[in-house]
C-alpha cells in the first residue's frame, strides 16, 4: 500500500488522488498501459539495432512514428516517455508520466485524463501524501492493486489541491472553438426565435455574416498553424540531421583518445537534447491547435451551409405566406389542407431549431470533406482492430 503520510518538510512530494473509472474508463486506461509497455519494447528494439543508446533526439528519429502507429498513443505522452525507458523500468510498470495535457483537473472531484481511446474524465477522491520524485514531470499515473491513482508533485502545505483546479479552471481562456459553438447554437436556436419580429431575413442574415467572419478567422488560423507546423519541423529535422552527424565523431574523438573533443561534443550533445525536447513539446501543442482548427472550421461551414439553408427556406415560407394571404383575401375560408401542413412544419421547424428539410448538397469544403474521410477510416480502422 501507499503511504498517506505527508513527507518530510521540503522534500519531493505528491498529492494522491484515487481514481473511480467506470468500466469504460477503466478498459481505456488498462489499454494505454499496455501500449505504453509496446513503446518501451520498440524503444529498446531501435535503441538496439541503430545502435542510438539513450540519444532522445536519435531515437525520437527512428522510433516516434512506429510508435504512433503501433500504438495509438497521445502525442505527448510519446514525447515523455523518450525520456522515461529508465525510470519506467524501475518502477516496473506501473506508472505512467503525464503532463497539464494529458491529464487536467476539471473540478474539486474529476479529472480528464487522455488515453488511446480518447479522453475520458474520471471521478477521484483525495487520498493524502505519497513520496515525490523531484518533479521531472507534473504527475504521474499510478497503476495500484486495486485500481488507478493520480499523483502530482507538489512541495507539502503550498499547493492545495482544492484551490489549484479552481485556479485552473478561472484561467483557462476562451477558445475559437467555444466561440463557434456558440454561433451555431445562435443560428440554431436565437436567430430563428428572434426572426420571428417583423425583420425575419435581416436577423438570419446577422447570424450568416457572423458565421463567414468565424470563417475566415478559422481559416488564417488554420495557415498560420501550418506554417508554424512547418518552421518547427523544419528546425527538428535539422537538430536531428546534427545529432546524427555528431554521435560518430565523438566516437572518433574518444578512440584518438582526445577527450577535449569528445567533452565538446557531448556538451554540444546536451544542448542539442535540450533544444529538442522543448521544440517536441511545441510540436505537440501545435498539432493540437492545428486539430483545433480543422474541427473548428468544419463546425464553421456546416453551420454556414446550414444557415444559408435556413435563410432559403425563410424566403420561401415568406413568399409562401404572402401568396396565402392574398389567395385568402380572394377566397375568404379557402385553406387547402396543404396549406395547413406547410405551416405546420415551419411551426414544428421553429420549435425545434430544424429546419424541415435540408437537400443534399455537393458543394462542401473540400477540405472538411478530406479531413471527415480520413477520421471515418482512422475510427473504421480502430474498430476493427478491436474486433
Amino acid at each position: 500500500m501507499l503511504s498517506v503520510s505527508p513527507s518530510p518538510r521540503n522534500a519531493p512530494s505528491a498529492l494522491r488522488y484515487r481514481l473511480a473509472p467506470d468500466p469504460a474508463a477503466k478498459a481505456a486506461l488498462e489499454a494505454t498501459f499496455g501500449a505504453y509497455e509496446r513503446m518501451m519494447e520498440i524503444l529498446d528494439e531501435v535503441a538496439r539495432s541503430h545502435n542510438v543508446g539513450s540519444n532522445v533526439v536519435l531515437l525520437h528519429a527512428h522510433a516516434y512514428e512506429p510508435i504512433r502507429k503501433q500504438t495509438a498513443l497521445p502525442s505527448r505522452l510519446v514525447t515523455l516517455g523518450l525520456r522515461d525507458r529508465a525510470d519506467y523500468r524501475a518502477a516496473q510498470g506501473r506508472r505512467l508520466p503525464l503532463d497539464d495535457k494529458l491529464a487536467k483537473i476539471k473540478g474539486p472531484a474529476t479529472i480528464s485524463i487522455a488515453t488511446v481511446q480518447g479522453r475520458f474524465s474520471v471521478p477521484f477522491d483525495y487520498a493524502g501524501y505519497a513520496e515525490g520524485w523531484g518533479q521531472s514531470v507534473p504527475a504521474h499515473l499510478i497503476r495500484t492493486d486495486d485500481g488507478f491513482e493520480v499523483h502530482y508533485g507538489v512541495t507539502p502545505n503550498n499547493l492545495p489541491e482544492e484551490e489549484n483546479a479552481m485556479d485552473t479552471i478561472a484561467a483557462a481562456p476562451e477558445n475559437f472553438l467555444s466561440r463557434v459553438g456558440r454561433l451555431i447554437a445562435g443560428i440554431a436556436y436565437d436567430a430563428i426565435e428572434q426572426a420571428e419580429g417583423k425583420n425575419k431575413l435581416g436577423v438570419v442574415g446577422q447570424a450568416i455574416r457572423e458565421i463567414e467572419r468565424a470563417e475566415a478567422e478559422a481559416r488564417d488560423a488554420l495557415a498560420s498553424a501550418r506554417a508554424e507546423e512547418y518552421r518547427l519541423n523544419a528546425r527538428r529535422t535539422e537538430i536531428e540531421r546534427e545529432m546524427t552527424d555528431l554521435a560518430p565523431k565523438i566516437e572518433g574523438a574518444i578512440a584518438d583518445s582526445r577527450d577535449d573533443l569528445a567533452r565538446s561534443g557531448i556538451a554540444r550533445q546536451m544542448d542539442l537534447e535540450a533544444q529538442f525536447e522543448v521544440l517536441s513539446r511545441a510540436i505537440d501543442e501545435n498539432n493540437e491547435k492545428i486539430e483545433q482548427c480543422v474541427t473548428s472550421l468544419r463546425a464553421v461551414l456546416s453551420a454556414l451551409q446550414d444557415a444559408e439553408l435556413r435563410r432559403a427556406d425563410l424566403e420561401k415560407s415568406e413568399a409562401a405566406a404572402s401568396h396565402q394571404a392574398s389567395t385568402s383575401l380572394r377566397k375568404p375560408g379557402g385553406t387547402s389542407a396543404a396549406a395547413k401542413a406547410l405551416r405546420a412544419g415551419r411551426a414544428v421547424a421553429r420549435a425545434t431549431g430544424v429546419p424541415a428539410s435540408i437537400p443534399f448538397s455537393s458543394d462542401i469544403d473540400e477540405l472538411s470533406t478530406l479531413h471527415r474521410d480520413k477520421e471515418i477510416a482512422a475510427r473504421l480502422a480502430r474498430l476493427k482492430s478491436r474486433s
